[in-house]
């Protein structure tokens, strides 16, 4: 898979609106009209809970999680991929594999839903490209459940996945797909192309 020779790299960020909607890759990048989802509340208040966990211990390791170290807000790219995104955390794991950890202001539904799962998959492709070791797993931290912990498993076939995902967004950007909407309604009424969007 290549993405389009004149397109930039997509963030994990635009391939989670991707799974949210598949017009928002088209709104977005087809058409050039700005999201501004930095207006919204939970994304402000996952930015500051980013930026809280970097100064509260940074020397703290999960011992139970088989941490050895870790590194805070990192940038990664996939120039085969096209692909950037910033980890909260990286993780050097004990049994030298690493794994990306993600905090996530909400409550902890007892699943981990898809999109959440996409991303941690991202972010664990970002991190075996760039450091060349293994990964296995990845982490969500739930905030609002005491920051609980629940760990994601990673096959191959994992990553195949995700990576079909990035090429569905880089076909409509190169085509120029107008694709369709979600089939979850109740997801509209909350979207910031609502009054361009045509059902």
């Amino acid at each position: 898979m290549s993405p389009p020779q004149e397109a930039t790299y997509l963030t994990v960020t635009h391939l989670l609106e991707h799974l949210y909607c598949p017009r928002f890759t088209y709104f977005e990048h087809v058409l050039q009209i700005p999201e501004h989802q930095e207006k919204r509340f939970k994304v402000q208040k996952g930015r500051e809970v980013h930026e809280e966990r970097q100064h509260v211990n940074p020397g703290y390791l999960r011992k139970k999680l088989g941490v050895v170290r870790r590194e805070f807000e990192v940038e990664l790219a996939s120039m085969a991929h096209g692909v950037k995104g910033i980890v909260d955390e990286v993780l050097w794991l004990e049994d030298e594999t690493m794994a990306p950890f993600d905090y996530k202001f909400a409550e902890d539904p007892g699943q981990v839903y898809e999109n959440l799962r996409v991303q941690s998959l991202l972010y664990g492709l970002l991190i075996r490209e760039n450091y060349g070791k293994p990964v296995t797993r990845g982490f969500l931290c739930y905030t609002r459940s005491n920051y609980r912990v629940v760990e994601i498993p990673m096959a191959e076939e994992d990553f195949e996945r995700a990576l079909r995902i990035m090429q569905e967004c880089f076909d409509i950007i190169r085509l120029g797909l107008f694709p369709e909407a979600t089939k979850w309604t109740a997801r509209c009424p909350d979207c910031c192309y609502r009054n361009i969007c045509v059902r």
